[in-house]
């Protein structure tokens, strides 16, 4: 087991015993145990879509810790899918997916919060775009989380799917255990909801909105051999990131409450563009930026003097978010000299997930 250092100033230094555990030994299922849930098993197959995210910040990385959920932050919801299919079953847990422990974990979790006994047969289609920015686990976790819950009746609301998701986050590790990861909340509020999410700390909702509806959104992934994550993304998000914040958090938080969200309301990407450009440069976000070497400043600001609307890097990178009226055509000429290319060419989901029942 990893011993990792916290630093978040010249006084501020912790270790953190980074843990691994088989899936199912540590489930935290904030109490809802103790209510009676009256569950009704869906029969056939419920079927979610739920789109990816591209995180643009955490609001104060010193609220949070791979086993403490929070921190606050924004992205938005695109059209690049997961899928998760989930029928009842009399007692057996089947899981078809190549990151099977994450998902087997929660379920137990699921179970153990509303009192399910049954089981679930569980076959989920994955974005297939991993540690690069776009949010794969948590649109997952969402993914399945909603079917399991209209598969028995929909006991849980929203928000204590996104709780349940939050204290319990786990990434993959090498040896087929897992380990409580990083978690904000805004992947799954955003995949839930669709559009622009705005989170507080403790994985509230505080805010959400349609946003550039009808524009084309581009994901830019630019050449790093630098890792986004495991022990490389533990010793970025909890050391310079969060000396950052100390001194920034407070700037942040004014643009999002004063400056983001009446841009959002007047549909203006123009002044959200700049809003998110303005953060690329402050607190842990310039952390997460940096990580990848300046190089990702220089390829975001060209991009950005070739009068793109909104430019952004979506969280640990490498992945670089351009929305724009632009078409593909029109963004390769401008990619083409710096030597990138369009990986994903899509546009913002503001519907939120899709659940279809079959028989």
């Amino acid at each position: 087991m990893a011993i990792l250092k916290i630093r978040g100033g010249d006084l501020d230094l912790v270790e953190y015993e980074f843990r691994t555990f088989p899936p199912g030994e540590n489930l935290k299922t904030l109490g809802l145990e103790k209510k009676k849930f009256m569950l009704q098993h869906t029969k056939g197959k419920v079927v979610v879509r739920a789109p990816g995210r591209i995180h643009l910040t955490v609001l104060d990385m010193n609220r949070f810790a791979p086993d403490h959920p929070g921190g606050g932050g924004i992205g938005f919801a695109i059209q690049c899918y997961c899928t998760a299919e989930v029928t009842c079953t009399k007692k057996e847990v089947t899981v078809e997916y190549n990151r099977a422990a994450i998902i087997e974990n929660f379920v137990a979790v699921f179970r153990k919060a509303v009192g399910y006994t049954g089981g679930f047969a569980i076959n989920i289609t994955d974005h297939d775009h991993k540690h690069v920015g776009l949010g794969s686990t948590s649109t997952v976790m969402i993914a399945v989380a909603t079917a399991m819950n209209e598969a028995v009746g929909s006991p849980l609301t929203n928000t204590q799917l996104r709780h349940l998701i939050g204290h319990n986050y786990c990434e993959e590790t090498a040896d087929g255990s897992i380990a409580f990861g990083f978690e904000t909340g805004v992947g799954p509020a955003a995949s839930t909801y669709g559009g622009m999410a705005v989170m507080g700390d403790e994985l509230a909702l505080a805010y959400h909105h349609s946003f550039a509806e009808g524009k084309n959104v581009y994901i830019i992934l630019p050449p790093t051999e630098i890792s986004s994550a495991g022990t490389q993304e533990f010793d970025l998000l909890m050391n310079k990131a969060r000396t950052l914040d100390y001194r920034d958090r407070e700037l942040k938080a004014y643009f999002l409450l004063m400056d983001l969200i009446p841009a959002l309301e007047r549909d203006d990407v123009k002044k959200i563009g700049e809003i998110i450009w303005e953060i690329e440069f402050r607190g842990s976000k310039r952390a997460e930026v940096e990580h990848h070497s300046y190089g990702i400043y220089h390829y975001m600001n060209l991009l950005r003097e070739a009068k793109l609307e909104f430019v952004g890097m979506s969280s640990v990178g490498p992945a670089i978010a351009v929305v724009t009226d632009k078409d593909r055509k029109a963004l390769e000429k401008v990619l083409k000299p710096l030597g990138l290319e369009v990986a994903i060419a899509t546009r913002v989901d503001n519907q939120g997930l899709q659940v279809v029942h079959t028989r």
